[in-house]
């Protein structure tokens, strides 16, 4: 049985999530809280398998929740109604996140991804020390859901205003974040900042042109090319 605990400050949600579970055959729900204070509590009490998981809560946030309580073997899904904090969350290795309100697709979908990772015997909610080099997802929203990829999915990632881009499976997706917060974020072996608006996936790269005015020409395996400017020169060439 996989031992659940509901963490959230609405009693609705709690509820939701309860009856959302309730044909779960392999889930047993062991306790719920109501606010960060008392979800502390509550993990250290009951250890459970795993957490879906409130972000913003009065006192105690889920970040601040994940960083006093949870051990490696429990796996967490976040449940917020901000698309704001996905990065974050995925950052903390988190093994999903569901925005409010809840559809049972996407909550399925969440909960076959705990499975598998608990089933494993790894978790992905491991929480780092100090701020991770390799991240493990990267999540964009595509309409109305979110779309997980893993890093080694992506070409390249470009700037786009206050966004990024993120290029992947021929096709593009946004994300609300800086291209700073994710080159200190993706493992700086495979994503090289090749100008101050790109990162490249240096696996992609097939071949490097040189350009007249001293920049150069990077030919990815997809087809796609991309400049590389001469002050970001030494990151690809030797």
């Amino acid at each position: 049985m996989i031992r659940t605990l509901i963490v959230d400050d609405s009693p609705l949600i709690r509820e939701g999530i309860r009856l959302l579970l309730e044909s779960e055959k392999d889930i047993e729900v062991v306790g719920e809280a109501a606010d960060g204070a008392l979800a502390v509590s509550a993990v250290s009490r009951l250890r459970p398998d795993l957490i879906f998981l409130d972000v913003q809560m009065p006192g105690t946030d889920g970040f601040e929740v994940l960083e006093k309580a949870v051990s490696p073997t429990c796996a967490v899904i976040f449940v917020t109604a901000y698309d704001d904090y996905a990065l974050r969350a995925f950052q903390a290795n988190a093994v999903g996140y569901l925005l409010k309100p809840i559809t049972p697709r996407l909550f399925q979908a969440a909960l076959q991804r705990a499975r598998q990772v608990l089933s494993a015997g790894r978790s992905e909610s491991t929480r780092e020390t100090s701020p991770s080099r390799s991240l493990a997802r990267l999540v964009a929203k595509d309409g109305g859901r979110f779309i997980v990829l893993r890093p080694d999915e992506v070409d390249w990632i470009s700037s786009a205003g206050d966004y990024v881009e993120l290029h992947a499976h021929e096709r593009s997706f946004l994300v609300r974040h800086t291209l700073s917060e994710l080159e200190s974020a993706l493992d700086p072996e495979k994503f090289v900042r090749i100008h101050r608006t790109t990162i490249v996936n240096a696996d992609r790269v097939r071949a490097i042109e040189a350009l007249p005015q001293g920049d150069f020409s990077v030919m990815l395996t997809t087809g796609a090319r991309l400049r590389l400017s001469r002050s970001y020169r030494a990151r690809l060439l030797p």
